[in-house]
């Protein structure tokens, strides 16, 4: 099938390639073409004056034949409909707790099938419960375990999803909290879980130190792996209450993370007691769509007047949908 592109040279072949997917003119239905110098990359339309001055130096627009890019099944070929679930490493987690067992089996088959990157799948049996934050899980079908190596943004989380919660959900939210970390900050992360927070923060040689913490033993075993599994030197793992911890740690945080939008409000006290003079509180809750925001303020603003300090909204934003009419919300604030 002869077709216009891109002529570009192999070694700038990938720049010019995202290039052309920003501008939404690569055909992703042909073969990228190529011979012993160049690439040639197929578009779906002829492109407008001026959208290819961004391309790699040796970039030219010519005409190539291409073969036809063979299609993938998904699971929704063999299913006739999406399945609800998420990947973390090579197990797929299925999401809804009240599918009966003839269409989970059905779901997992056609995940095996279609997505080589799966090795098991399994169902969840209860919400996440009590104080150490688990879930109960039943594998559904493939390798019978629960463990896994997840990648994100550069690191290895090893986690063990029914000993310690881990979510990928979140892996832009934590990528966003990296962005307001200085060089040479101190960062206490207040519900540490495996680490996916503190090990970002800590391997990106920002922070002076991070201060990794969480109650649930398992959870702080696999922190402890984590660390070493990502080569993480500026990181200290502690098994421990948060609000115990606070006294050791007492104002010095730049940074204090409470990720644990169920219950962080319970501990704002000992949050205040952490942060420093300027130092951020990132505060995670889970708040109707009628009360988004107020409330949680109101309640960080208590927990510093009663230190006898000052608070500074700095930013208040969605994460995520969490159920219908609940939302899954993060507020930077500034204790003063």
């Amino acid at each position: 099938m002869r077709r216009q592109c891109i002529k570009v040279p192999r070694k700038k072949g990938e720049p010019a390639r995202r290039i052309l997917l920003g501008l939404e003119i690569l055909d992703n239905s042909l073969k990228i073409g190529s011979d012993e110098t160049f690439l040639y990359l197929p578009l779906s339309r002829e492109p407008d004056t001026g959208e290819l001055e961004g391309l790699p130096e040796g970039s030219e627009l010519t005409f190539f034949d291409f073969e036809p890019l063979e299609k993938k099944p998904v699971p929704e070929d063999i299913l006739g409909f999406t399945p609800a679930y998420e990947v973390i490493g090579d197990i797929a987690l299925l999401e809804d707790e009240k599918l009966d067992a003839k269409t989970a089996l059905k779901i997992a088959d056609a995940l095996l099938k279609t997505q080589p990157n799966i090795k098991s799948v399994v169902k969840p049996l209860t919400p996440v419960i009590g104080e150490f934050r688990v879930r109960e899980f039943e594998v559904i079908a493939g390798e019978h375990r629960t463990e896994t190596i997840h990648r994100e943004y550069g690191c290895r989380y090893k986690v063990d999803l029914s000993r310690a919660y881990f979510t990928p959900r979140l892996s832009t939210e934590r990528s966003r909290i990296l962005s307001w970390i200085k060089e040479g900050d101190n960062v206490v992360d207040m519900f540490a879980g495996v680490g996916p927070y503190s090990i970002l923060l800590a391997k990106s040689k920002k922070p002076s130190r991070v201060v990794a913490i969480d109650k649930n033993p398992e959870a702080v075993r696999y922190l402890k792996e984590n660390i070493s599994l990502n080569s993480a030197k500026n990181i200290e793992a502690i098994e421990g209450d948060a609000r115990e911890e606070a006294k050791r740690f007492a104002g010095t945080a730049d940074h204090v993370i409470m990720n644990l939008p169920h219950n962080a409000y319970e501990f704002l006290d000992s949050a205040v007691l952490l942060t420093k003079q300027g130092g951020i509180i990132h505060y995670y809750g889970i708040t109707p769509e009628d009360d988004l925001f107020e409330s949680s303020i109101e309640l960080i603003r208590k927990a510093a007047e009663k230190a006898g300090r000052k608070v500074e909204v700095l930013e208040k934003r969605v994460v995520r949908s969490y159920a219908p009419h609940q939302y899954n919300i993060c507020i930077e604030a500034k204790i003063l």
